[in-house]
C-alpha cells in the first residue's frame, strides 16, 4: 500500500514577511498586487479571519479588512526560502513533486524501515521545517495523493492528519464535492443540478448513469470519489511551456506599451528556456480585453494567438518578434487589461539539428549576447541589466507556481 504526504506551508509569503518583520506579527498581512487591479498572493490568518483570502482581488481585500497591511512581497526571497524547504523534504523521500513553491507530495512507501511510521515522519518533518525556517507546515498523510492533499488542508493552521487506508471511504463521504480535484465552480453546478452535493453521493451514482450524463468526465471524478486515484508522485514532470503575464495598473491601448510589455515577457521567457537547455517551437500570445462581457472572474473576453516557428528558439529577440506579428493578428478594438507571452513545444536544445546560419546557431553573435547577459543576471540579478526600454511590468499579484528556470 502506498503512502503519501502532502507538505503545505502555512500562508507560506505572508508567513515569511511577519517572521522577518516581527512589527507584522499578530497583524493582518496581505501580499500581493497593490494596486486597484491587483490580486492577493497570501493572507496570514489574522487577514483570512476577515474574509481575505488568495486569488481575490486587491480593491475586495481592502473592503473587508481596512486595517490589513499591503505588502508587494518578494518573489527572489520568497523562492530562495522554497529551496530550503524543499531541501528538508528531499531528506524525508527522495521521490518530492513540487506543486508549487509552498506546496509538495512526497512518496514515503517503503520507507519506514528507515525512518519509522509514517505519522511519526510528519512529525519529523513539520520540526524540522520549523527549525531551520521558523515557518508552520501543515501535513496530509493517505494511500492517495488527492485525499492526502485535502488532509493537509483540514489540518491547517500548522496541523498534522493521517488518513489510513482503511478509513479512506469513510474520510471523502461527507465532503463537499468540490473537494474533488477538477471540480470547480461550474462543474459543482452541473453535478448539483443532478442532485450530488457530496463526494459520497458521488461515490455512490451508478457507473452508467454517471457516463450517460456526463461522459468520461463524470466516471473519472465519480473514480476520485470513491478513493480510486492510480496516480503517483512525480518529481521529474516534463515542463510544457513557459510563460509570463502581467494584468496592467489600467486598460492599455497604446500600442508601444503594449510591445514593450511583450519585450519584457519574451525576454523573461527565453532566459527560462536557456537556463533549462531548452528551445522552443511555438510562441503564444494572451490577451483579456477590458470591457466585462459578463459577472465573475471569467467575464472578461480572452483572446489567444499562436504562430509554430520553422525553426526552435530561446532568443527572447525572436519570441518578442513573433509575439508582435500575433498582437497584430489580434486586430485589437478596443484596450487590453492583461497580456501574456508563451512558449510551447518544447525540446531539449542539443536534441535537434540548428541552422548554422540561423540566428539561434551555437556560435551566432546573439547566441553570446544572450550568454553573457544570461550570466550578468546570474551573478547580480535579474534586474543588473536589460535590453533597452525593457521595463519589468507590474504584475496584478505573486505567482504560488513552481516558475521552472527561475
Amino acid at each position: 500500500m502506498r503512502v503519501i504526504l502532502h507538505a503545505d506551508m502555512d500562508a507560506f509569503y505572508a508567513s515569511v514577511e511577519q517572521r522577518n518583520r516581527p512589527e507584522l506579527r499578530g497583524r493582518p498581512v496581505v501580499v500581493g498586487g497593490t494596486s486597484e487591479r491587483g490580486v492577493v498572493s497570501a493572507a496570514s490568518y489574522e487577514a483570512r479571519r476577515f474574509g481575505v483570502h488568495s486569488a481575490m482581488p486587491t480593491v475586495q481585500a481592502r473592503a473587508l479588512c481596512p486595517e490589513a497591511i499591503f505588502v508587494r512581497g518578494d518573489m527572489r526571497r520568497y523562492a530562495d526560502e522554497s529551496k530550503r524547504i524543499f531541501e528538508v523534504f528531499r531528506r524525508f523521500s527522495p521521490l518530492v513533486e513540487g506543486l508549487s513553491l509552498d506546496e509538495a507530495f512526497l512518496d514515503l512507501t517503503g520507507t519506514q524501515r528507515l525512518f519509522g511510521p509514517p505519522l511519526e515522519v510528519g512529525r519529523r518533518l513539520r520540526a524540522a521545517v520549523r527549525d531551520e525556517t521558523e515557518l508552520a507546515v501543515s501535513v496530509g498523510i493517505a494511500p492517495i495523493k488527492m485525499v492526502a492533499k485535502i488532509a493537509s488542508d483540514l489540518a491547517k493552521p500548522d496541523g498534522l492528519l493521517e488518513v489510513s487506508p482503511d478509513r479512506v471511504r469513510e474520510f471523502l463521504e461527507p465532503l463537499p464535492v468540490g473537494r474533488i480535484w477538477g471540480v470547480g465552480p461550474v462543474a459543482r453546478e452541473r453535478l448539483a443540478a443532478r442532485g450530488i452535493h457530496s463526494v459520497g453521493e458521488l461515490a455512490r451514482v451508478e457507473p452508467q448513469r454517471i457516463e450517460r450524463e456526463l461522459g468520461r468526465w463524470g466516471l473519472e471524478l465519480a473514480r476520485l470519489a470513491r478513493g480510486d486515484d492510480l496516480r503517483e508522485v512525480a518529481p521529474w514532470r516534463e515542463p510544457v511551456s513557459y510563460s509570463e503575464e502581467n494584468t496592467f495598473r489600467h486598460d492599455v491601448s497604446d500600442r508601444e506599451v503594449l510591445e514593450a510589455t511583450l519585450v519584457a515577457h519574451a525576454e523573461a521567457v527565453a532566459r527560462r528556456l536557456r537556463r533549462d537547455a531548452l528551445v522552443a517551437r511555438t510562441v503564444v500570445v494572451k490577451l483579456k480585453l477590458a470591457r466585462r462581457r459578463k459577472a465573475g472572474p471569467r467575464g472578461y473576453p480572452l483572446l489567444t494567438r499562436r504562430e509554430t516557428l520553422p525553426e526552435a528558439t530561446d532568443d527572447g529577440a525572436v519570441l518578442s518578434r513573433t509575439g508582435s506579428r500575433l498582437l497584430d493578428r489580434a486586430a485589437l478594438r478596443e484596450p487590453v487589461r492583461l497580456l501574456g507571452v508563451g512558449a510551447t513545444n518544447l525540446r531539449l536544445r542539443s536534441a535537434g539539428q540548428l541552422d548554422l546560419f540561423a540566428e539561434s546557431a551555437v556560435n551566432s553573435p546573439r547566441r553570446s549576447l544572450n550568454r553573457a547577459l544570461d550570466e550578468i543576471r546570474d551573478r547580480f540579478g535579474d534586474r543588473a541589466i536589460a535590453r533597452g526600454a525593457v521595463a519589468e511590468p507590474e504584475r496584478a499579484g505573486l505567482s504560488q507556481q513552481h516558475k521552472r528556470g527561475v
